[in-house]
């Protein structure tokens, strides 16, 4: 039975842990050859480097940094001499509280620079590529907060993910004609690292206790839907955001 990603080549961000390390496994097991990037190599990702030598390479680079971003996809694409797909999975959630004009300014920055600006960088090499290709895929990770917002203390995320969804509405509309396939991804509550710290602070039961599935989202339900949209079988599906909220948020 052919595998949904069978040999394409899919660059993932933030893949060294959580959300991100969960997409590259999927892929992987879906026949795809996975090139995950984060600023060092996990030890997690090393174990699962010795399981797929040749299928998983890491490159290392810093989203903050214009230069960086740049060189490391040059590393990728040199490894085949080509990107099928590019999934725009890392992120941050840093706050950007109001009375403090310091922490303001710095929450926004690094909040739209991580979440937006290096993502949209990201999109622009894979832009320049696909054309040459013909094809190809971009799947952005924004979030529910690009729909609802977010707190008070996170505005500077919520406006971040939600011009990552207009970048990706206009990447389909602007670029179906040549090829380009282009999603987004909003999940919820996600059992990622990050979700672990705040739900040992405040209890398992008060977080899951206003979800309709009475639990929190598992990353392999994120990834999965990755690995799909990225094997290219809902072409029709362009410029389109799935939500993966367990009905924690229904728009």
């Amino acid at each position: 039975m052919t595998q949904l990603v069978e040999k394409k080549v899919v660059l993932v961000t933030g893949a060294t842990r959580g959300i991100g390390l969960c997409i590259a496994k999927a892929l992987l097991s879906e026949g795809a050859l996975v090139i995950a990037q984060g600023r060092s190599c996990s030890d997690a990702l090393k174990e699962l480097m010795t399981q797929h030598p040749d299928r998983l390479k890491f490159v290392a680079g810093d989203l903050m940094d214009s230069a960086s971003i740049q060189s490391f996809w040059q590393e990728a694409f040199s490894w085949q001499q080509r990107i099928d797909v590019l999934v725009n999975n890392a992120g941050v959630y840093i706050g950007s509280p109001l009375a403090d004009e310091l922490h303001w300014r710095a929450g926004w920055g690094d909040n739209l620079q991580i979440n937006l600006v290096a993502a949209a960088d990201l999109c622009r090499l894979a832009l320049l590529a696909f054309k040459d290709q013909s094809q190809g895929i971009i799947i952005n990770m924004a979030s529910r907060s690009s729909h609802r917002g977010d707190d008070a203390e996170h505005l500077a995320y919520g406006a971040a993910k939600g011009g990552l969804l207009a970048l990706t509405k206009g990447i389909a509309r602007g670029y179906g004609g040549q090829g380009v396939l282009a999603y987004a991804l909003a999940p919820g509550w996600v059992r990622t690292d990050m979700a672990e710290d705040f739900i040992a602070r405040v209890g398992e039961e008060e977080v899951t206790k206003n979800l309709p599935l009475r639990e929190v989202t598992p990353p392999e339900d994120v990834a999965a839907m990755v690995s799909f949209l990225a094997s290219g079988r809902c072409r029709h599906a362009t410029g389109s955001t799935i939500d993966i909220t367990g009905a924690d948020y229904v728009r």
